[in-house]
């Protein structure tokens, strides 16, 4: 398989953009509300008509629910699936994800925080990117004063340490909260959904996501060079310190942004890149864009399927796991053999 990808990249790539695109068209038609692709095609194209009808219940789900929600659930899966790459490789370990610097219980600490004290939805989104930011920061300010030690083992630990003490504020938080009205609320953010996603966020999410992965394919080439030993890279002529804070800060950026939005939603950075990997092997110029198309693939079919498995909506971090554990499972046991 890795052979004939790394022989036709241009056929593959066009096989997993269909793939994204037939996801895309399948999570327009599906729902509660379901749109028969004869609607959603009569739909779009009275859209382009000055004199449509806007005030149908078809245009206000596709157009103010179900779009956006596409969208962001697109860029949310692609930008995780690229900081899990990402940060697989400049750490050279394969078991790392996307919050192991503590983005992510900062910013669910931060977001906890704007719950408890009832501040409003644009709020909440600021606390958790500002907490996530925060909480890298405080990791790298840590990794930045130890001299004398391995500065990746000194990161790992430092975010491992960062990310239980906010998760034991974030508890804290719990036991202080309203048990009627704030602890749903804190819990179902923290859970991760798509539910409350509106048209504006795509504005606000669509150019910060933009910003934090574009540096990522662009400096991709040398994340192979990051993945060789120190000496060799150094030899080179690639800056290490330099390029490992450049990617920490717009991988960040990335997941920051996204948990920000969606809440806390885990395995998406750690077990797409691995199918990425099985793929089309480590080298990142393919690996970057391959988990990139997969991730938005990955999270779309999952939310499509926490809006229409049941009769209330499943949060996104249970199906996530639920899908996520098993499969890397088995492929640890498929590593073995």
């Amino acid at each position: 398989m890795q052979q004939f990808i790394q022989r036709s990249p241009r056929i593959f790539f066009l096989l997993l953009i269909a793939l994204l695109i037939g996801s895309i068209l399948f999570a327009l038609n599906v729902g509660k509300f379901p749109i028969s692709p004869s609607q959603l095609w009569q739909t779009v194209v009275c859209s382009w008509d000055s004199q449509c009808n806007s005030d149908s219940p078809i245009h206000t789900v596709l157009w103010q629910i179900r779009s956006p929600r596409i969208v962001v659930a697109c860029l949310v899966g692609a930008a995780l699936a690229c900081a899990g790459a990402t940060y697989q490789g400049m750490f050279k370990n394969p078991l790392v994800s996307p919050d192991i610097l503590g983005v992510s219980a900062g910013a669910g600490l931060g977001a906890s925080l704007a719950i408890f004290y009832s501040l409003p939805m644009s709020y909440i989104q600021l606390f958790a990117f500002l907490g996530g930011i925060s909480a890298v920061f405080c990791v790298s300010l840590i990794a930045s004063r130890s001299k004398d030690q391995d500065p990746i083992l000194v990161l790992v630990l430092a975010g491992i340490a960062i990310g239980s003490l906010l998760g034991a504020g974030i508890s804290l938080l719990k036991i202080l909260a309203d048990p009627f009205t704030q602890l749903p609320s804190i819990t179902f953010w923290l859970l991760g959904s798509l539910t409350a996603i509106m048209p504006k966020d795509v504005l606000q999410l669509a150019p910060i996501l933009m910003l934090g992965m574009a540096p990522l394919f662009l400096l991709r080439w040398r994340l192979n060079l990051l993945s060789l030993e120190e000496e060799e890279t150094r030899s080179l002529g690639v800056p290490i310190k330099a390029t490992r804070y450049t990617l920490i800060i717009f991988t960040t950026i990335c997941t920051a942004s996204a948990v920000s939005v969606t809440g806390i939603i885990g395995w998406v950075g750690l077990l797409v890149p691995h199918i990425a990997r099985l793929l089309v092997g480590a080298n990142f110029i393919l690996l970057l864009p391959t988990s990139l198309l997969l991730g938005a693939s990955f999270l779309l079919l999952t939310d499509t399927l926490a809006r229409t498995i049941a009769g209330i909506e499943l949060p996104l971090g249970i199906l996530t796991s639920a899908c996520g554990a098993p499969f890397f499972l088995y492929l640890l046991l498929r590593g073995r053999k």
